[in-house]
């Protein structure tokens, strides 16, 4: 009913602006699933939303909200391309792998900074995720501009073919789209975290704490431990999310003005699946399906892309406003009449 209600809304402003909602949401539908190339591009769209939603989800099952997404993405894109750069004269899976993990542990550490002070110091980590992603982005900023780029240039070189995700073999079925093999690398992420939640013990402690923190501390749980794992994991991912985008969609790194959105679309896709990792799938199909297609309907006819955003941002007040339906649906049936077996 969230997703249904913001393409409501964006049809009734198209309306209300003289566009018409049924040929772009048509032009939406052709843009991001109309063929073999518009798929490839939806679906490699959907490969940084999937992770970073996946590192929000985790720490927000822990009760902490990890805002830094953008900033972990960006230290993780950064992480891999340097090392994909500067070791390039490693084999060429090795290389890859180097990589990918470099830029996953850069996440996980600048995250790991907010679960830190979290945890042995009360630190909101909202408040240090947030001031985190500045830092990262002004360091990366001047990283690239002093370290990587070519002198007068605002971006690094582009990284060695054998330290790229793209394949042949994805650009020949998707008619030669940018989907690569982070794809289905982040697909596999999503499995290993659903089994995280629910088939271990770590992922319990950690599912518990989010639950009732003095209760899983009276049972025993290390609620530092477990508050420092959890920013870490968010950190991990969010880096991966970065790391692969990076070796597989940009291939190389420049200067920014603002932080990535893919870290803040990645908390909507996250609060859409209610954290389920499974469901993240599903949910970043959709925002992928809209950034992707919305490009579409500015090309296809005069309406503004900025109507993808509107529609965006409605689902996710619809989103955010169910549990005001729940506490209206909750006193009515708790002021309805009850009735005995005769009736009365």
């Amino acid at each position: 009913m969230s997703i249904v209600s913001g393409f409501v809304v964006g049809a009734i402003i198209m309306l209300v602006f003289g566009y018409d909602p049924l040929q772009n949401y048509g032009n939406l539908l052709v843009g991001s699933f109309g063929g073999a190339y518009s798929i490839g591009e939806t679906l490699r769209n959907m490969t940084p939303l999937i992770l970073t939603a996946l590192g929000f989800a985790v720490s927000s099952k822990a009760g902490f909200f990890n805002i830094g997404g953008s900033g972990q993405y960006l230290m993780g894109w950064f992480g891999a391309v340097v090392v994909a750069l500067k070791w390039s004269w490693l084999p060429g899976w090795f290389l890859i792998i180097v990589s990918i993990m470099s830029g996953a542990l850069l996440g996980g550490v600048w995250s790991a900074i907010a679960g830190l002070l979290r945890a042995y110091c009360g630190t909101s980590e909202v408040i240090t995720t947030i001031m985190l992603n500045y830092v990262a982005l002004y360091f990366v900023n001047f990283a690239v501009k002093n370290w990587l780029a070519a002198q007068g240039h605002d971006s690094s070189a582009t990284i060695t073919a054998k330290a790229s995700l793209r394949s042949p073999l994805l650009a020949s079925l998707t008619s030669n789209s940018t989907l690569h093999w982070g794809f289905i690398l982040a697909l596999l992420v999503c499995l290993i975290i659903w089994i995280y939640f629910n088939r271990t013990r770590a992922g319990f402690e950690l599912r518990s704490i989010g639950l009732n923190e003095r209760a899983a501390q009276y049972a025993g749980m290390n609620v530092r431990k477990t508050i420092i794992l959890a920013m870490l994991i968010s950190g991990i991912l969010a880096g991966l999310g970065g790391a692969l985008d990076g070796l597989g969609n940009f291939q190389n790194i420049s200067v920014s003005n603002s932080l990535p959105q893919v870290g803040y679309d990645g908390m909507a896709v996250a609060i859409l699946a209610s954290y389920n990792p499974l469901g993240i799938i599903l949910s970043s199909l959709l925002f992928s399906a809209l950034q992707i297609g919305g490009m579409s309907m500015s090309v296809y006819s005069n309406a503004p892309t900025e109507i993808v955003s509107i529609v965006t941002g409605s689902i996710i007040f619809f989103i955010a406003i169910k549990y005001a339906f729940e506490i209206i649906l909750k006193k009515y049936k708790l002021s309805y009449p009850k009735f005995n077996i005769a009736g009365k």
